[in-house]
């Protein structure tokens, strides 16, 4: 068995997530304990008890997530259950940074932290918005966002084949929305994210954060990760800091990230996090 572990993003969030593992297992209490001291921030109440506009401020929404994923990546290391490649899902890639030790714990949940804070405090003015267009391939989603005349719109997440998360204004999300839907698209669904993430919108955002890595430290990786940019595995010799300043404005190639991780041999994929909306993507690229 060859396993690979696929780490969520930002969506995956309800209230009550990392509850059960919490009051279960001493390793993930550690876990929620170590993210309060380093951060101020009590991501264990907020994600038990919400309220839920709080857990969707994408400040705290980073955080829950990010925290529950190593939590989980815990508990199946005292069970000896590791990877030989990792992958995520935008936040997610820096939850397989962590696990691959290329970001030391403290600083990933810092950088994390600071991510968070900028994509949600220097956001443009206006109403953004994202949506998963499914049943429609990725030209045919190119084709929707290049028809749309009111407002912003591009793709943002090419999370699978017949699946295409689009990124931008409001009232642009909504006529492509209707395009999409004359187009042939099976269904439109909103997402639960609050900025135009993965755009060129948030290059301020990206340049906050690039003076921010400068400040972190960046260790040879101990396991293969796949990088959302291009689908390609990290290498020793690439900026990692450049990538993930970058990373937030360029869209998330998570087709090319499945099939590179098939043509490296896993045949085993564990999604670590709330949910498993990422199972399921991964379930229309392959039939594993």
């Amino acid at each position: 068995m060859n396993i690979g572990f696929l780490f969520p993003g930002q969506g995956s969030q309800s209230i009550g997530m990392g509850k059960d593992i919490y009051e279960e297992y001493e390793a993930a209490r550690k876990i929620y304990n170590q993210v309060k001291n380093i951060t101020g921030i009590d991501i264990a109440k907020i994600s038990f008890e919400g309220p839920e506009d709080i857990l969707n401020e994408t400040k705290y929404t980073q955080l829950a997530i990010l925290t529950e994923s190593l939590a989980i990546l815990e508990i199946l290391k005292d069970n000896n259950i590791t990877a030989n490649m990792s992958a995520g899902l935008s936040l997610g890639e820096y939850t397989a940074l962590i696990n691959s030790k290329a970001l030391m714990f403290e600083e990933g949940i810092k950088i994390v932290q600071k991510r968070g804070e900028y994509m949600q405090n220097l956001l443009p003015s206006g109403e953004w918005q994202m949506a998963a267009i499914i049943g429609l391939n990725d030209n045919e989603v190119e084709d929707v966002c290049k028809k749309v005349k009111l407002g912003f719109v591009v793709p943002a997440n090419y999370n699978s084949v017949g699946q295409v998360v689009i990124s931008g204004e409001k009232v642009a999300i909504n006529e492509a929305e209707k395009i999409a839907k004359e187009m042939g698209a099976k269904k439109v669904r909103v997402l639960k994210t609050a900025g135009p993430f993965h755009t060129e919108k948030l290059q301020e955002s990206s340049e906050a954060l690039r003076k921010e890595l400068e400040n972190i430290t960046i260790h040879k990786f101990e396991t293969k990760v796949i990088k959302n940019i291009d689908g390609q595995i990290y290498k020793d010799t690439d900026d990692v800091k450049d990538i993930l300043a970058r990373h937030i404005i360029n869209p998330v190639k998570f087709t090319k990230t499945i099939q590179n991780m098939l043509n490296n041999g896993i045949d085993t994929f564990i999604e670590i996090g709330p949910r498993k909306n990422i199972i399921r993507i991964c379930k229309k690229n392959t039939d594993k």
